[in-house]
């Protein structure tokens, strides 16, 4: 086991980080051709993807938190299944929606 704040927090902490920065990267994408097409409905997609990047954010600096404390607990599987959801549900409306 790790020491707390040691590197495997720092890696988990990179890893959703980086997770959250290409879904933001996704979300800018999706604005411009929304734009491109005038708005309407291509709007929910952008809005959706956005939270997810948020959500991601949020997620990985909680789980990092988690691992820097003195005593880790065991990793809570409801997060990233929510996590997936939300990216689940910005795909479905990109093909849906776009």
């Amino acid at each position: 086991m790790t020491t707390p704040g040691g590197a495997q927090a720092e890696r988990t902490g990179l890893a959703w980080r980086r997770t959250a920065l290409a879904s933001a990267a996704c979300t800018v994408l999706l604005l411009h051709s929304a734009a491109q097409r005038h708005w309407g409905l291509s709007l929910v997609p952008v809005l959706l993807a956005a939270a997810t990047s948020a959500l991601l954010a949020a997620i990985g600096a909680r789980r990092e938190r988690a691992m820097r404390a003195p005593e880790p607990g065991p990793a809570s599987p409801v997060l990233p299944a929510i996590a997936s959801l939300a990216v689940t549900a910005t795909a479905v409306s990109v093909v849906i929606l776009h």
